[in-house]
C-alpha cells in the first residue's frame, strides 16, 4: 500500500471513529440511527459535524448565507419544539452532508453571545407535490427523509427534511425531528 492510500485510509478511520464517538449510546436513541457498520453513512456523519462546527458561532451561519428568523418552531402535536431554523435558499434541495439547508438554533444563549447551535437540517422539494406518495423520498445517513409535508412557511414547497440533533441531546434520537428537552420561550410557530 502506499503512503498516500495509507494516510487516506488513516483519515477515513479517524472520521468514522470521530461519528461513532458522537452518536449517543444505544439505549438513549429511541428514533432512527445510521447503521454503524455502513461506512459511507459514518464518514458523511463525521463530514456533517466536522463541517457544521464552526456554526456554534451564529454569525458564522449568518456569513455563510444563512438567514437568521424570530420564529421558533412548536410542536403542535405534543412535546418538544425544534428551535430558530436559519435557512440558506441556495442549499434548498441539497443531501450533501456538507451542505444543509438549515441550521437550527435554540432560544440560549450561545457563545458570543448570539443563539446557541442545537441542530443541522436538509430539505428536498417532494418530486411530485403529493402528500398521498412518498415517490422520491431521498436518504442520508442511510436513512430515510420524513414526508413528504406541507410547506411550513408561505412559498415553501411540500417536501421531505431530515434533522440531524448534532449538538443539543434529543431524547428521542440524533435524527427525530422534534426534540423533547427543547422549549421555544415567546416567539412560537406551529408549523
Amino acid at each position: 500500500m502506499s503512503a498516500r492510500a495509507r494516510k487516506a485510509a488513516l483519515i477515513c478511520a479517524a472520521a468514522a471513529s470521530i461519528a461513532l464517538a458522537a452518536l449517543p449510546a444505544a439505549r438513549a436513541v429511541d428514533g432512527p440511527a445510521p447503521d454503524p457498520n455502513d461506512r459511507r453513512a459514518m464518514l458523511d456523519l463525521a463530514t456533517a459535524y466536522r463541517v457544521t462546527a464552526k456554526y456554534e458561532n451564529e454569525r458564522a451561519a449568518i456569513a455563510d448565507g444563512y438567514v437568521r428568523t424570530d420564529v421558533c418552531m412548536d410542536n403542535p402535536r405534543g412535546p418538544g419544539s425544534m428551535g430558530y431554523h436559519y435557512e440558506n435558499k441556495s442549499r434548498w434541495g441539497s443531501t450533501d452532508p456538507a451542505k444543509p439547508t438549515a441550521i437550527i438554533y435554540g432560544p440560549e444563549k450561545g457563545p458570543g453571545g448570539g443563539r446557541k447551535l442545537y441542530a443541522v437540517e436538509w430539505m428536498v422539494s417532494d418530486p411530485d407535490q403529493n402528500l398521498a406518495t412518498a415517490a422520491g423520498r431521498p436518504t442520508m445517513f442511510g436513512l430515510p427523509f420524513d414526508g413528504p409535508m406541507p410547506g411550513h412557511s408561505p412559498g415553501m414547497p411540500k417536501h421531505f427534511d431530515l434533522h440531524m440533533w448534532a449538538y443539543k441531546d434529543n431524547p428521542a434520537g440524533l435524527f427525530h425531528n422534534w426534540n423533547p428537552a427543547v422549549k421555544c420561550a415567546g416567539h412560537m410557530t406551529h408549523p
